[in-house]
């Protein structure tokens, strides 16, 4: 792995969990190689997907950090958008980013994306990809179809931790979110794959953000 300067880095506190799920969720991080997290936004699930993928790469315990998401959103093609094919998914894993920036500190983040310790990988290019020795999330991933999610999931190689993020309730598809598809799989097949599921009581955002995400839900909407 290129050097990133992370000998100058800040001395940071481990992650401290705010709600029981949380602890949850940072436990079944430190002792599975696949972990989903589900549940609204607010709490904390993308987050500490960041904190984690950036410890984790300060501390040479991984090659590198590769962040991807489907690009269902905006409804067309990155091809449509400007600048390199990085720079037309950024804004979309803006979240996840800030997390690693505000753990590792802006120039260290920079230099490690430069040197592609940090790699940012449109889901559209990840077919004949092979990942290894590295942390791979996959945000937004209720937004992934099922021939997509098993495309995802049949690339990843050895020594990888896979963090798949997304919240069912939310997902932009016509047709049935691989995402579903996945957790009924582990749950029925009984795998070793923890699935945490944060509800509206784990927002820690704020209360107005928990105020929304309720009116949503007990509305239908």
């Amino acid at each position: 792995m290129h050097r990133t300067r992370f000998d100058e880095e800040r001395h940071l506190s481990p992650i401290q969990p705010l709600t029981e799920r949380q602890g949850q969720y940072l436990e079944a991080l430190a002792s599975h190689a696949q972990v989903i997290v589900l549940g609204p936004a607010g709490t904390g699930k993308t987050f500490i997907a960041g904190t984690r993928a950036a410890d984790q790469l300060r501390q040479r315990r991984i090659a590198k950090v590769v962040i991807t998401r489907p690009n269902v959103p905006s409804g067309r093609s990155l091809g449509f958008f400007p600048g390199t094919l990085e720079e037309k998914i950024a804004p979309w894993v803006a979240p996840l980013t800030e997390a690693m920036k505000e753990r590792m500190g802006q120039a260290a983040f920079e230099i490690a994306l430069k040197t592609g310790d940090i790699e940012i990988v449109p889901f559209e290019v990840m077919r004949g990809r092979t990942f290894k020795n590295c942390l791979v999330i996959l945000d937004e991933a209720q937004n992934t179809t099922t021939a997509e999610i098993k495309m995802f999931l049949t690339r990843i190689g050895d020594d990888c931790q896979v963090i798949i993020n997304g919240d069912v309730s939310q997902t932009d598809l016509r047709e049935t979110s691989g995402l579903r598809t996945v957790i009924h799989l582990v749950k029925s097949r009984m795998m070793p794959i923890p699935v945490v599921e944060f509800t509206r009581d784990d927002i820690v955002r704020s209360g107005i953000c928990a105020e929304w995400v309720k009116a949503f839900e007990e509305t239908n909407l």
